[in-house]
């Protein structure tokens, strides 16, 4: 089962001794999740207002460029966007900064990408089965292929309540795969070219990606397998931050309000075991290569 890791970091900039760093990473990789308890991110007093769940209007998340530049989806006034631009890429900076420090052999190669601010209560939104995070899943980007990168991301519970964020954590990714390899449906020929001609996709997407779409689905849509699956149930209480490879850990977001995510792409080269990739253990189960 995948476990939740603690490590005894207090400052973002902290210098990380080599011991930590090598724990960190090496259970990053096994598929399980870092958390840190003691890692807090700041809200400053004038920031308050920013965490009411209307502050999204009908968005589900706020979202920030990967250069900072650009937000999408406050409601408000201009002076709103920018004090929520400021603290989400605060955020964006002490979320690279713990990256880069902790995981030092990646820090060549890690590329950043979008950050999110998600200020509404998770349970008992509406959505359709395919964008239901309550569910278990394994996460892809539908319309920016990743060609086999690792999806990494940081998140932080920053509920003014002092509310937990819930989370279910599900089987290994190995196990995870080869019990819906068979029933994944193979790529039409030339799609990917079409699905990028026609802009729904940013990129042609590789087989991996193909694959990992179809698994996503498939894990969403089996309700026999959301209840039966082996899992565990976690609480991040708030103040917690805690980082996980999402493409790997079978994972549900089932309670919570006001969490930030940092989300960081990985090529699989820069892993220190590149066997425990998805995109390797797919490919080992369909014997060819997929991106």
């Amino acid at each position: 089962m995948t476990e939740v890791v603690s490590l005894p970091l207090t400052a973002w900039k902290d210098t990380i001794d080599a011991g930590v760093q090598a724990q960190g990473l090496a259970a990053l990789e096994r598929g399980n999740v870092l958390a840190f308890p003691g890692l807090r991110f700041e809200v400053d007093e004038q920031e308050r207002d920013l965490l009411n769940p209307r502050v999204g209007g009908k968005s589900k998340n706020i979202s920030l460029s990967p250069q900072g530049d650009a937000l999408k989806g406050v409601e408000g006034d201009e002076a709103r966007a920018r004090q929520m631009q400021a603290m989400v890429g605060r955020f964006a900076d002490c979320a690279d900064t713990l990256v880069r420090n902790l995981l030092a052999p990646y820090a060549g190669a890690l590329q950043r990408a979008r950050t999110s601010f998600r200020p509404e209560e998770i349970a008992g939104r509406q959505s359709s089965w395919r964008k239901d995070d309550t569910r278990l899943h394994v996460d892809n980007f539908p319309s920016s292929p990743t060609r086999g990168k690792r999806i990494l991301r940081v998140f932080a519970n920053i509920n003014p309540q002092g509310e937990p964020r819930c989370w279910r954590l599900g089987e290994p990714f190995e196990q995870l795969a080869e019990r819906y390899a068979t029933a994944l449906p193979k790529p039409f020929w030339g799609s990917a070219t079409v699905l990028n001609a026609l802009g729904i996709t940013k990129a042609p997407r590789s087989a991996y990606d193909h694959y990992m779409l179809h698994l996503h689905d498939r894990m969403k849509a089996d309700l026999a397998y959301q209840q039966s699956a082996p899992q565990s149930v976690w609480q991040f209480a708030a103040g917690t931050v805690w980082m996980v490879f999402t493409d790997e850990v079978s994972h549900a977001a089932t309670r919570g309000k006001c969490a930030l995510e940092q989300t960081f792409l990985l090529p699989v080269e820069a892993m220190q075991d590149i066997e425990r990739a998805p995109l390797r253990v797919l490919e080992r189960l369909m014997a060819r290569k997929l991106a």
